[in-house]
């Protein structure tokens, strides 16, 4: 198998496989297999996932900034209530 259909095979897997615990992760290690692609061809076969890796990483990010701010708003609630 070429250098470029494993880093293309890896890349696949590792948007198939991430997690939001492995995102960050998972993209920085399919950005260091993009940049190792020697033509803009080999390039343009990955670039769907590099794509999907990189949409996952903002909805789940944005998910766990609106967790957390609807976590923080209830808990200033709570203490109005107390007063």
């Amino acid at each position: 198998m070429r250098p470029a259909d494993k880093a293309h095979e890896e890349i696949r897997q590792l948007y198939h496989n991430t997690t939001p615990a492995t995102v960050e992760r998972d993209l920085r290690r399919a950005i260091t297999l993009l940049k190792g692609l020697a033509t803009e061809n080999e390039r343009v076969t990955v670039a769907g996932y590099m794509d999907g890796l990189s949409q996952l990483r903002s909805e789940w990010l944005l998910a766990r900034r609106r967790t957390q701010a609807k976590s923080s708003h209830s808990r200033v609630g709570r203490k109005n209530r107390k007063k």
